[in-house]
This record gives C-alpha cells, structure tokens and sequence, in this order.
C-alpha cells in the first residue's frame, strides 16, 4: 500500500494538497480514486462499489458533508461575526465595505467605499483589514489613514469587498472541529526571514513575497523604515500580519485549553457546519479571554502532514467518505 509520501513523489508540484490526500485516504479503504481533468487535480472522483462523488478543487468545497449554505455564509466574514455574535461567541467585529459600484442598488447604505475612511477614522485612524472572502491571509494586514487608499486600490484589483476591523493581538490558535469533537489544536506562529549580515529586511522580504506571488497571495507591506535595517547573520525576524502556513507561517500541535475549545466548538455549531477549523486570539494574560477571528469551511490539512499525522488527514476523510455513502 502506498504511503503519503509516495502519493505525493508520483504527483506534480502544483497538484493540490487535498487531492493527494484523497488518493491517499482512497489507498487506506479500498476505494477507487479517479482524476478527472486531465491529471490537474482539480476535478476527481472516488468511488466504492455502491456509489461516486466528485470533488473539484479552488473554490469548491473539499469537504461535502458541510451543506452549502453553511459554507457560504462562513466565507463571509462579516455575515459570520453575526451569526457567532448570535451564538454569544466573542468576535474582533468590524464593518464591511464595497470596493466597486458595480451591484450598489442591491445593499443598504453606509457599506461604501466612500464610507471607509469614517469608520477607519473611528477606530482612531488604525485597523485591520482583509478582503471580506478572502482566504490563506491574502491582503490581510494594518492600515491606517494615509495607506487606506492605495490598500482599497490594490485589493480592489482582485476583490470587491474588505472588513475592517480594530486591530487586535493575543496567542493565535487553530481548532479543527468534526460534528462536535476536537481532532485537533494547533498554536499558529507568524512567517519569518533569517537575516545574513548583508542584505536589508526589506530585500530578504522581498524574496519571500516572491514565492508567495507564484502562490496568488499578496505581497508583505514594507513601507515602514524598520524594513531598512541589516539583520544579523542568523537572526531571525518575524513577518508580522499573518499566520497562514499558505504566507510561510509555522503551527504546532499544543492543548488550545478550555476556553478556547468551547469557543471553537459553539461558532462551528452557530454557522451550522459539521466541519470547520476556527481561528482564535486568546489573551497571553488571561486564558479564558478568547476572541474568534474566523471560521474556515473549507480547511487545508498540510499542516498534519508536515507534522507526520497523517493518521489525522486519513481520520477526515474517513469521516468525508462515511458521510457520502462510500464506506
């Protein structure tokens, strides 16, 4: 029987994650996987005796034992915030705006373009900011009066909404959640750089970003002149703005502590879905103070890979393939 590692040797470089693990899961069980598009991954099938289900990849959902309502409305960050508001789980709240005209006769005032720069001011001229469906920490970073602009420019090039949020900081965690039961937390530590005597932050940034271009993700913003400095041979700098393993950012298995369980489990619960990995701030000081920053509905797992669960990647889609007819 193959391993993981195998299934991954016989692929390309750009075939997608989930899709080697579904080749891989289909090993363990017996069933039958079948790429659909060419060999891109992007389109497969798995099938038993008794039955077939397709899977397509990018923006389709990974995980189909979600219904589509519940996903839809997790990609939405702000229409998720209420929904946990409702639940009672702690959001970083915001608000919402529209990046383009287009559709302006279909929503209610005051969720504008021309309305950001009030709410910006109202948070004392600094916030947070992401696209509104955005994911792997695309364009996710601070901003401030002055950059506002430029950042709804650039984002507006690929997304027609951003929340806006107050900054926010603490211990960030990751909580996987099937049907009520934790399979897994993780703490989430930020991308980072080695510095090697010779060349500025910025420059060392620069080749980082570079991989993430070739990604589909955005670029670090370096305006600031701390980027100008020459860190030491072997110092290590962290990239500050983003945990996504997608950016370069490090996670590790650790006990999330209580709290931040029954806050992961009640926000999958309020979006309805039976799985989600949910995204948490917990305060350094003060363990019980946890802050949802986020719900994924359609979560990557390299993550367990890296880490050699991959019992972990066989236990979802066990679950994915049970809920489906197919064991």
């Amino acid at each position: 029987m193959p391993n993981l590692q195998d299934i991954r040797a016989g692929k390309p470089g750009y075939y997608p994650d989930q899709a080697i693990y579904a080749a891989y899961a289909c090993a363990q069980f017996g069933l039958t996987f079948r790429d659909l598009d060419g060999s891109s991954g992007l389109l497969f099938s798995v099938a038993s005796p008794a039955a077939e289900v397709c899977f397509g990849g990018g923006r389709c959902s990974y995980y189909p034992q979600n219904n589509a309502t519940a996903a839809t409305l997790a990609t939405d960050k702000a229409l998720a915030n209420a929904l946990l508001a409702r639940a009672g789980v702690t959001t970083l709240g915001g608000n919402y705006f529209f990046l383009h005209d287009r559709h302006r006769g279909l929503r209610p005032a005051g969720h504008e373009r021309s309305d950001a720069a009030a709410y910006l001011a109202s948070l004392g001229g600094h916030a947070f900011a992401k696209p509104l469906t955005g994911s792997r920490g695309d364009f996710a970073r601070v901003i401030d009066g002055a950059g506002l602009g430029s950042y709804l420019d650039e984002v507006g090039r690929y997304y027609d909404s951003v929340l806006i949020q107050p900054v926010a900081a603490g211990d960030e965690y990751r909580v996987f959640v099937i049907d009520g039961t934790i399979l897994y937390g993780a703490r989430k530590l930020p991308p980072y750089v080695i510095g090697d005597g010779g060349h500025t932050l910025r420059d060392l940034v620069a080749d980082h970003d570079r991989a993430l271009r070739a990604r589909g993700l955005s670029d670090t913003a370096t305006g600031d002149a701390a980027f100008d400095r020459v860190p030491a041979p072997g110092e290590r700098c962290e990239i500050t703005g983003r945990m996504n393993l997608s950016a370069g950012g490090v996670m590790m298995m650790t006990d999330a502590g209580a709290a931040v369980i029954a806050a992961a489990k009640t926000a999958v619960k309020a979006l309805g879905l039976r799985l989600g990995a949910v995204d948490l701030f917990v305060d350094p000081g003060d363990a019980a103070a946890v802050r949802v920053i986020e719900v994924n509905a359609n979560p990557a797992i390299r993550f367990l890979e890296s880490c050699g669960r991959d019992d972990l990647i066989v236990t979802i889609w066990r679950h994915t393939f049970t809920t489906m007819g197919l064991l």
